[in-house]
């Protein structure tokens, strides 16, 4: 089965929610076929910051939702925003 990877704009909830917090919540709570492999907070306006993640997760229906729900679930995510999905590059040997 092939894997995608979907880039993911996560906003803080609150003004001072712990935005930091939120990948180690993820790599906890992700549910099993999905990875965080990177992010980085964004500038937003005024000390405020966004973060921007990478997911890999299966190319199979239901799987981005299930991404998206998990995400939300985090108690400092607001709302997200789907940035681009695209198919995961193969290592040739």
């Amino acid at each position: 089965m092939s894997k995608l990877v979907a880039r993911i704009k996560m906003l803080p909830s609150e003004s001072d929610a712990d935005i930091d917090s939120i990948p180690n919540i993820l790599k906890e709570t992700l549910p099993e076929g999905f990875k965080l492999l990177a992010h980085k907070k964004e500038p937003i306006a005024f000390g405020l910051y966004s973060l921007l993640a990478d997911f890999t997760l299966d190319d199979s229906e239901g799987q981005m939702e299930l991404l998206e729900e998990s995400i939300r679930n985090v108690e400092a995510v607001g709302e997200i925003e789907v940035i681009n999905v695209s198919r995961k590059s193969v290592s040739m040997k």
